[in-house]
């Protein structure tokens, strides 16, 4: 857990659900199943010491925080995009902040993840045209 006690690195997702108290694993665990159910091809590594899925470049992270956790778009423009979705939560840049108590809802995620997917699958397209 970032700005908490000092955690050692982590090799798996799993690995850094392990350690997290009950009621932020559980919200991080449940925010996974859901990444998981958007993009079931995506792979799941550790990277910058959090969690992220990538298919065709990253899609989604999250991280656990002292006073919060963290939803990672990837991408600023996807936050701007879902603003009016957002409104009930924290954001800055593509970081959405959310706490197990009031946690983003599922449809929302799937949105987010595919829309992130969509921008990796585009920018995959381009790259191949040139």
């Amino acid at each position: 857990m970032r700005n908490g006690p000092k955690l050692p690195p982590t090799a798996t997702i799993d690995d850094y659900l392990k350690p997290l108290p009950v009621k932020i694993r559980s919200a991080l665990e449940k925010l996974r199943k859901t990444i998981r159910s958007a993009v079931p091809e995506a792979q799941e590594v550790i990277s910058y010491q959090i969690p992220i899925f990538k298919q065709h470049g990253p899609v989604a992270g999250f991280a656990a925080f002292a006073n919060h956790c963290s939803y990672f778009t990837m991408s600023p423009a996807i936050v701007r995009a879902f603003k009016k979705e957002l409104i009930d939560f924290k954001s800055s840049g593509s970081t959405i902040h959310f706490t197990p108590e009031k946690p983003l809802p599922a449809t929302l995620v799937k949105k987010l993840v595919w829309a992130k997917l969509m921008e990796n699958e585009e920018r995959l397209a381009a790259k191949k045209k040139k």
